[in-house]
């Protein structure tokens, strides 16, 4: 019987062929005709047999293609199927090679497409037009990928016996003439036979892959034109509908006469809402704000007209000095000028012109993977975390900058009223916020006993001081005292959640502010600030959470809310509102605004219940006010702020390094000041020797104090590993109040019970600026 010539292989044909397979050690190698279709490989016999009996078949797309030698190759699918295989020639196995080796890719990937396709089968369609149009664009991209594969698979194979050629043609010419040139001509024949089986292969596919993309590519072009041409009509279609729905929008308000500054909505404050602020009260349901409704608890309209005919005095108690009548003077010009002691009727004349730039931040490609890597197995507070997710500041300097808008303060402190007062004050809890709209970068985790002094006394009439006072649980306590009549003193320690997308920051603590000559202290806490998209995509920071602002002395109550994001919201992003009342509950006056850009106060001349029922059931309060005046406006970045971290005008100057600052000043740390330089390696050496060298410091600290409460186990080695033991401990409500752990005195500050709250907290006993002025810093740590 005569072979039949076997045609050269092309992907995704049909390949036969006779073939001789091992059967045993009696009969040995049996001839047999196989055939390749469709990714898998079966024989016979003879040809007779392809229409009634198959002697087995093998699936490629879980096969093994081994080459033994010349002519000989093996294929297996790792179980019981294994076919020993043989062919007339080197050729000829080269040629079932290449066959087998392109069904086997087809095989795999069609298997692959078929999982998928079996997955997405359970998802409903959009339609049987839709459906039948993904689907031929599905088929088409398939087989173009298939094809695709067909070519990457073919210059394997090319590549691979172009190498072969080239070492024969090499051999060729070390050749001398004789026995030996006759075999090498054969070897070399055969390798350029094997050469232009598979270049015919790549050729082949080629002009498939080809003939299809022509094909198909005046189809996509005429549907890629449609697609453009729809989207124009829709966004022509979306254009008209805004247009319409503005009209509609100035309509109503022209009916209603509702000027556009008082259509911000606040909430509605009756009284104190006690655990706003507490971290117990995070739920993680309460983070997905995407599909919240925009619920507005209160409308505000414009005030009937006699009421700006008639004085300030006759309407809610409060003097008509405030200037909230329907005068050109606003709230704080009036307060301002009302005062011979305005600190713009004195000339400042500046100690020193600060810098308002520093480096520009170096673009440093950071892969995530490579510092987790490194982290597997080692305690969370051992994970040397690089400078590259910080920016060169401390967290007592961004404590600092809380003071960015001490003006308000300034302002507060002259009011007459302590109503007209509560509202500067609950613009200054919102102005510390402004500064965090585009400073993702984390600032450094300051080290136990570091302090950081902002003296600010002769340029802006305060000073400030913060030192880290607790590292187990991390806390930060801060004191600032201005010559113009208030003192601002807080201690803030920091619990964070992550959430896989995103993360929360939940600061725990205090704000305490006192005006000396009306004797009011001012209390509050502050929101929660999350970071968004920590694992993929642009990172972004959002405020939200409630506030309650509350005098002491008077009982007034201002009640703040931080709107969250929410894609499907119609209301400006980053939304503040609040109403401030007095202590029966009187609604005085309205603020609103945003926390990056404004904040304005509208007297409330009138209330009453009635308008669209709230998100409970019950009616909106309506309060009629008068026209707004701005407490407020965020202060433009510097030029250039997108390269130097995005840092305010005062932020820029936090670092600048000073004269007779105490030596634990964060100016003075060194892995901060490589950092600003743009010396990053460095920054990252010297950070990971300060932590390893405050651990060694904690450790000594607690075998002292160990020691002093033991005396008879003094001179004992602590216990195998027990030296290298350090929890990092999350500080939680119950944590922070019950005190910290660190066996360390404060150096400027003593913990006592707060009066008014009744937590622990560290407060200011004095001395340090003293120990400035006499150069006495003899008594301070040692912690850079």
């Amino acid at each position: 019987m005569s072979e039949p010539k076997a045609p050269t292989p092309a992907p995704g044909d049909t390949y036969k062929g006779w073939l001789f397979k091992w059967t045993n050690y009696i009969k040995g190698y049996q001839r047999r005709w196989f055939v390749l279709s469709n990714g898998l490989l079966s024989y016979y016999r003879t040809q007779a047999e392809m229409g009634h009996t198959c002697r087995g078949t093998i699936n490629l797309a879980t096969a093994n293609i081994a080459v033994e030698d010349s002519c000989n190759f093996v294929i297996s699918n790792g179980g019981t199927q294994t076919y020993h295989l043989k062919a007339s020639s080197e050729v000829e196995r080269q040629r079932w090679i290449t066959a087998l080796e392109l069904a086997k890719a087809k095989a795999f990937r069609m298997q692959a497409e078929s999982d998928d396709s079996g997955d997405d089968s359970t998802s409903p369609g959009a339609g049987q037009g839709a459906g039948s149009r993904n689907s031929e664009v599905q088929s088409t991209l398939r087989t173009l990928g298939s094809k695709v594969e067909d070519l990457s698979t073919c210059n394997d194979l090319i590549a691979k016996h172009g190498s072969a050629l080239q070492r024969s043609l090499s051999e060729l010419e070390g050749v001398r003439l004789g026995g030996e040139t006759s075999e090498k001509i054969r070897q070399v024949t055969e390798r350029a036979t094997l050469f232009r089986i598979t270049s015919n292969a790549m050729i082949n596919a080629c002009r498939d892959f080809l003939a299809l993309a022509q094909a198909h590519s005046k189809r996509w072009q005429k549907a890629l034109q449609a697609e453009r041409e729809q989207r124009v009509r829709l966004e022509e279609t979306l254009e008209q509908l805004a247009k319409q729905h503005n009209h509609l929008e100035r309509a109503f308000r022209g009916a209603t006469v509702l000027p556009p500054s008082q259509s911000n909505p606040a909430i509605d404050s009756k009284g104190p809402v006690p655990g706003k602020g507490d971290v117990s009260d995070e739920d993680e349901e309460n983070e997905f704000f995407d599909a919240c409704e925009d619920v507005q608890e209160f409308i505000t309209v414009p005030a009937d007209p006699k009421y700006h005919r008639r004085s300030g005095s006759n309407v809610s108690g409060i003097s008509s000095e405030l200037g909230m009548d329907d005068g050109t003077t606003s709230l704080d010009e009036q307060s301002l000028a009302s005062s011979p002691e305005s600190p713009q009727s004195q000339e400042v004349v500046p100690v020193r012109k600060r810098r308002s730039r520093i480096p520009d931040k170096p673009n440093y490609s950071l892969n995530l993977w490579s510092i987790m890597k490194n982290c597997i197995g080692k305690e969370l507070s051992k994970i040397p975390m690089p400078v590259n997710f910080n920016e060169p500041l401390s967290m007592l300097q961004r404590l600092s900058e809380d003071l960015e808008y001490y003006e308000l303060l300034d302002r507060g402190a002259k009011c007459q009223s302590s109503l007209e007062q509560m509202c500067y004050v609950a613009a200054f809890t919102v102005s510390s916020y402004s500064t965090t709209v585009h400073r993702t970068g984390k600032p450094f985790n300051p080290l136990l006993g570091e302090t950081f002094e902002l003296d600010r006394m002769q340029e802006s009439g305060y000073r400030s001081l913060c030192e880290q006072v607790s590292h187990h649980p991390p806390a930060a306590a801060h004191h600032a005292i201005s010559e113009r009549g208030w003192t601002l003193r807080q201690e803030i320690a920091l619990a964070s959640k992550f959430r896989g997308k995103y993360l929360s920051i939940m600061p725990l603590g205090s704000i305490h502010c006192i005006f000396e000559k009306s004797n009011n202290h001012y209390t509050w806490k502050k929101v929660t600030t999350t970071v968004h998209n920590i694992i993929v995509g642009k990172l972004w920071i959002d405020q939200s959470g409630e506030i309650d602002v509350v005098n002491h002395r008077t009982g007034d109550r201002c009640h703040l809310k931080f709107a969250p994001y929410s894609y499907f919201s119609r209301d400006v992003a980053r939304k503040v509102t609040g109403v401030v009342t007095d202590k029966n509950g009187k609604a005085h006056y309205v603020l609103s605004g945003t926390w990056d850009e404004k904040m304005e106060c509208s007297r409330v001349m009138q209330s009453s219940r009635g308008g669209e029922n709230g998100a409970d059931g019950r009616q909106k309060t309506v309060y009629q006010t008068l026209k707004a005046k701005e407490l407020w406006r965020k202060t433009p970045l510097p030029e250039g702020a997108e390269n130097m971290y995005y840092f305010s005008t005062l932020a820029l100057t936090l670092n600048e390094p000073e004269e007779g600052i105490a030596p634990t000043d964060s100016r003075r740390r060194p892995d901060q000041r490589l950092m600003e330089q743009g010396r990053w390696e460095e920054a990252n050496a010297e950070k990971q020797r300060l932590e390893e060298k405050q651990r060694t410091t904690r450790r000594e600290r607690e075998r002292e104090a160990n020691r002093t409460a033991n005396p008879a186990e003094e001179g004992k080695e602590p216990a195998d590993g027990a030296e290298e033991v350090e929890i990092a401990s999350e500080p939680s409500e119950t944590t922070y109040k019950s005190g910290h752990h660190d066996n360390y005195k404060s150096m400027w500050f003593e913990q006592q019970v707060d009066p008014m709250t009744g937590e622990p907290t560290h407060i200011y006993r004095g001395g340090y600026w003293e120990a400035k002025e006499q150069g006495d810093w003899d008594s301070c740590p040692n912690i850079f």
